[in-house]
């Protein structure tokens, strides 16, 4: 059965629609046939390729996995033991990912491919379970998080969604985004945040806040920096002086936890989530300085408090990819533009949905989500990335942006049926105008020749999707001239 589709509520359709605000019922929903032009569809020589290289990407992955775990059994000892430790963080990581999550995922390509990963955060404390039970129904997601993950560039970026965001959730009615969990547990809440971002999700993490206090104390606590005072006597108590501090988990769950503390500048939802952004950093950064095996220990600590579709071996490679990350420059951090909007005795937040898609375009290019300091209004209020407090915006490197727009002709320099069929779908899904053809002969290594200076930024977007290490040049009269960009893929493009 085709998937319902889900989209924001506009602040132009808001008036339309406010008299259904939080109502539930049944809609027709639009249905995606899933049938494709015959025309477009991939020759059997094309799709047996295209098997056999998604083979080896998929072996590779494997070995690399599996080269971590051996490696840690062997720093474990006791290899029975060993393996029977890994296994028992496996089945605790993994138990609440059931098939309706799983097959809901994307596929990633490449291990080194850019990938979106939906972070939850579910008030799930022992009480509350005790008293309502663990069924998804009785819950809503409290925290959301969007994080683009770059294994290549060793760039991470979180975007939080308002827990309050207005959306249309089809045969499930029109109501705040959070209330997806309830309506169908992980997988739903993948759906729609899948449609409302317009972006493939391919892993999953649901972490209830006590692992805030579990994992902190674990790896000795964290260092963050407040640009203001934080004093919250009445709610969770925190009082905490502008400046740089040392937190323990008890302290760094009220901070993630504490949004009255913020009630003199509005929205403390906004800083309150920025601060949360701020902490999973600090986290990162202590993790990611660790050994393998005090790493697997805080992992192995995660795994009482986390539901996720990633096992110990994936989290190993994909730490091993990561662990050389500027968290200073390369940990990005924003949150959707919204309008809010009191209706009903409710407060709801409308998505801005021209500023979210600008946001998602820079997002999905690697770019920092605010091209300038003056976009993002926690700024100088909320707790920042960095050590120094300081926030990294994109509007230095603005000039450099990548382009997606425009025509591509991508050759097929090698001997693999359907290459350059594949590469042009994927730079078509991203906005180019592709065609695709086989080059006069066989290259050993990818070029991308743009023609024009104006073309260049397209260059190297093209550049930034198909990975690898592709020359870019420009035209010198040597190659076509009838799209605005080239690309000739070699050999080295086929074992990337």
């Amino acid at each position: 059965m085709a998937a319902a589709k889900h989209r924001a509520i506009t602040s132009a359709e808001h008036s339309k629609h406010s008299s259904t605000i939080g109502a539930r019922h049944a809609s027709d929903a639009d249905i995606d046939t899933g049938v494709e032009d015959a025309s477009s569809a991939l020759s059997r020589n094309t799709s047996v390729a295209h098997y056999s290289a998604m083979r080896r990407r998929s072996a590779r992955r494997t070995v690399l996995r599996g080269v971590l775990v051996v490696f840690l059994v062997a720093l474990l000892g006791f290899g029975g033991l060993a393996w029977a430790y890994i296994n028992n963080i496996n089945k605790r990581l993994t138990a609440g990912a059931n098939q309706d999550l799983l097959s809901i995922l994307a596929e990633r390509d490449k291990p080194s491919d850019p990938f979106y990963m939906l972070l939850l955060g579910v008030d799930k404390g022992e009480e509350r379970i005790e008293e309502e039970g663990e069924e998804y129904w009785n819950y809503r997601a409290d925290t959301i998080i969007l994080a683009r993950i770059d294994p290549q560039d060793v760039k991470v970026t979180l975007v939080s969604i308002p827990r309050d965001t207005y959306v249309d959730m089809g045969y499930n009615g029109q109501s705040k985004i959070n209330s997806a969990y309830s309506f169908g547990g992980p997988s739903y809440m993948v759906e729609v945040v899948q449609e409302f971002a317009g972006v493939p999700i391919s892993h999953y993490a649901e972490i209830d806040f006590d692992a805030f206090v579990a994992i902190v104390d674990k790896i000795g606590g964290i260092d963050v920096t407040l640009p203001v005072p934080i004093s919250d006597p009445e709610y969770t108590g925190l009082e905490l002086s502008a400046g740089t501090h040392h937190l323990n988990g008890w302290d760094a769950l009220m901070l993630c936890r504490s949004r009255h503390a913020y009630d003199e500048y509005g929205g403390g939802d906004f800083y309150r989530a920025a601060n949360q952004r701020m902490v999973i950093s600090a986290i990162a950064r202590k993790v990611l300085a660790s050994d393998l095996v005090t790493m697997s220990g805080t992992i192995s600590t995660l795994a009482d408090y986390v539901t996720t579709d990633m096992d110990l071996g994936t989290i190993l490679s994909l730490a091993a990819q990561m662990k050389d990350i500027n968290i200073d420059e390369n940990f990005y951090s924003g949150q959707e533009p919204t309008i809010s909007t009191f209706y009903d005795e409710l407060w709801y937040e409308i998505c801005d949905t021209e500023a979210w898609q600008e946001m998602m375009r820079r997002v999905d290019a690697g770019l920092p989500p605010y091209a300038n300091e003056e976009d993002d209004f926690t700024a100088g209020i909320a707790g920042a990335i960095s050590t120094t407090g300081e926030q990294h915006y994109g509007g230095v490197v603005a000039e450099n942006e990548p382009d997606y727009s425009g025509t591509v002709s991508v050759l097929n320099g090698t001997d693999y049926d359907g290459l350059a069929i594949n590469v042009a779908d994927d730079l078509s899904s991203r906005g180019f105008s592709t065609t695709a053809d086989v080059a006069m002969s066989t290259w050993d290594n990818t070029v991308i020749v743009y023609n024009g200076d104006d073309s260049e930024s397209k260059a190297r977007a093209i550049a930034d999707i198909i990975g690898g290490n592709p020359e870019i040049i420009s035209n010198d009269g040597s190659y076509p001239t009838n799209a605005n960009v080239i690309v000739i893929l070699g050999f080295d493009q086929v074992y990337y």
